[in-house]
C-alpha cells in the first residue's frame, strides 16, 4: 500500500456516522475488501469511496444488491456509458417508486383528514356534518379507484 491514505473501521464508522457492524456488514455482502495488518482491517482511499456510495445508496433506497451491481461496473473506471446508463435505469425506477409512496401518502392524509372531519362533527353531535364528511370520505375513495 506504500504511501497510500489507510483508515481503520473506527475512523470511518465515526466519519461516517455508523457502527463498525454496519462496516463489517457491508463487507460481509461484498461492498468492501479491505487489506489485514494481522487482524485489523486497513481501509484505502478506494474502501473509503465504496463506504460513501453504498451510504449514498442506501439514502436512496437501493438494494444492496442494486448498489454492488453499481460499484461493481466501477471497476475503476468513471463514469462509462454503461454504468451510467444503468445507474440512470436505477433511479428512474426508484423515482417511480417514490413517487407512487407519495400518491399513497397523500390519499392516506386525505381520508385521515376526513375521518377526522367525521369525528370531531360526531363528537360535536352534528350527524349532518359527520354525514357529509362520511360522503365526501366515499367520493373521494370511489375517485381513488378509478385513478
Amino acid at each position: 500500500m506504500g504511501d497510500e491514505q489507510t483508515y481503520t473501521i473506527t475512523e470511518l464508522a465515526r466519519e461516517f456516522d455508523i457502527t463498525p457492524r454496519a462496516i463489517r456488514f457491508y463487507e460481509d455482502q461484498g461492498l468492501l475488501t479491505p487489506a489485514r495488518s494481522g487482524r485489523a482491517r486497513v481501509y484505502t482511499k478506494a474502501d473509503r469511496t465504496r463506504l460513501k456510495l453504498t451510504l449514498r445508496g442506501k439514502r436512496l433506497g437501493l438494494s444492496l444488491a442494486e448498489i454492488r451491481e453499481l460499484l461493481d461496473m466501477y471497476g475503476g473506471v468513471r463514469n462509462s456509458a454503461s454504468q451510467l446508463e444503468r445507474f440512470l435505469n436505477v433511479l428512474a425506477t426508484r423515482r417511480a417508486a417514490m413517487e407512487q409512496q407519495r400518491l399513497d401518502i397523500e390519499a392516506v392524509l386525505l381520508e385521515i383528514d376526513m375521518l377526522e372531519q367525521q369525528c370531531h362533527a360526531l363528537l360535536g353531535h352534528n350527524a349532518e356534518g359527520a354525514a357529509a364528511a362520511r360522503a365526501e370520505l366515499a367520493r373521494r375513495i370511489d375517485q381513488a379507484d378509478v385513478d
